[in-house]
């Protein structure tokens, strides 16, 4: 059909062109020619219709049978006689359990393959394990506040990140690398991205806590890699993760200056366990439930400028109670012992009192203010106070 609608379609235009009067003298000549030129245009024709049709069936060709190496690396290999299919032919409920049993690694390449599997692989569902298994002891409310602010600044339009032509806001794309570890891209005039994701999802989330880029409110046990003035304390500080060393530094701040510490292990950081900020008073509610023996958390800061800190204390006897338990009636005073034994008897940080029922901030510049107190249930957190305790009596 293709060669007689070409046939005749090359006849019409000739003897168009033969009928006009300056080419009359010219039509034997052509008529004898028209075999040939009809040959070579036939001939042109077939070849690039054969090549299109090429093009399509490879475009179109199914995905080589896909396996996959000790590393989650896919590899393409062909079997001589065998059906070849893809990935995407496995039902949706097989598809998803491949995916659920990848690593973050393993989602991001897989992600690279096409645009249905980066789709897949970006999906909130696959993230929130990774997340849960790694990040949920550390990103707290505080921390999800703080990165949805991020988020809500980047949305804004600035001079830096919008295409004056169309509105686009560069600062909002983010650059996956397979496992570099996978850094965004939030500098002006950064190259395209090679694969876009949603910078609300968990995704992207997880990747910025990875590549460091993410700055997150926490709080470390024993600051200043265990400085003597700081022993059984959690303070403030903004953290960021390096992947190579698996560890974290902290920002600390403090009046006139700012305190960077490196190479923090995870055990001496914690999620706030309160949304108090560090330079208000804590609201006590477990005053009146106090008793010796309790375990407590209690605000202090060295001035007024200072920060709190969070220091570890136990509930002591009045010293106008000989200790036995069974006489012991100093849960009925409005005054409560507290005791920090990691200093010395005569020490002056060894014992404070505090009042029941008058109790917000008391202590002189001399010996620092005392603020709002916490009681401590879980026995978690008590262990790890204790495991944080220095093996001697600090002087």
């Amino acid at each position: 059909m293709l060669l007689f609608f070409v046939s005749c379609f090359s006849f019409i235009l000739i003897s168009r062109s033969m009928s006009c009067k300056p080419l009359l003298p010219m039509r034997n000549r052509l008529i004898l020619s028209f075999p040939i030129a009809w040959g070579q245009l036939s001939s042109f024709f077939m070849s690039f219709f054969h090549r299109i049709k090429l093009n399509q069936v490879l475009m179109m060709k199914p995905l080589k049978k896909m396996t996959t190496g000790p590393s989650q690396v896919l590899q393409v290999q062909d079997f001589p006689g065998e059906e070849k299919f893809s990935l995407l032919d496995l039902p949706e409920l097989t598809l998803d359990c491949i995916l659920e049993r990848l690593s973050p690694a393993g989602l991001c390449s897989m992600a690279e393959v096409c645009s249905s599997m980066r789709e897949k692989c970006r999906s909130d569902h696959l993230w929130e394990k990774h997340m849960k298994q790694k990040w949920n002891r550390l990103i707290g409310d505080a921390a999800t506040r703080e990165w949805q602010c991020q988020l809500a600044s980047r949305k804004r339009p600035s001079l830096c990140g919008l295409d004056r032509r169309n509105g686009f806001k560069k600062d909002l794309l983010f650059r996956v690398w397979p496992f570099t570890w996978m850094r965004p891209n939030l500098e002006c005039g950064s190259n395209k991205p090679r694969s876009d994701f949603p910078v609300d999802s968990i995704m992207c989330l997880y990747l910025s806590l990875e590549n460091g880029k993410f700055w997150f409110p926490a709080q470390v046990y024993n600051r200043e890699n265990g400085h003597s003035g700081f022993m059984l304390s959690c303070y403030d500080a903004h953290v960021s993760y390096d992947s190579r060393t698996d560890t974290f530094q902290a920002r600390y701040s403090s009046p006139g200056r700012r305190t960077v510490e490196e190479n923090i292990p995870w055990d001496r950081l914690r999620a706030p366990p309160i949304s108090t900020p560090p330079h208000e008073l804590h609201n006590s509610d477990c005053l009146n439930d106090l008793r010796p023996g309790d375990h407590i958390e209690i605000q202090w800061r060295k001035s007024k400028e200072f920060p709190y800190g969070w220091w570890y204390g136990v509930v002591g006897h009045l010293e106008s109670c000989d200790g036995n338990g069974d006489h012991c009636r100093c849960h009925y005073s409005d005054n409560v012992m507290l005791e920090f034994n990691q200093y010395p008897f005569d020490s002056r940080w060894r014992r404070t009192i505090i009042n029941r029922k008058e109790h917000k901030e008391a202590g002189t510049e001399g010996n620092g203010f005392y603020g709002g107190i916490r009681k401590l249930y879980a026995n978690e957190e008590i262990s790890t106070w204790k495991g944080l305790r220095p093996s001697h009596v600090m002087e």
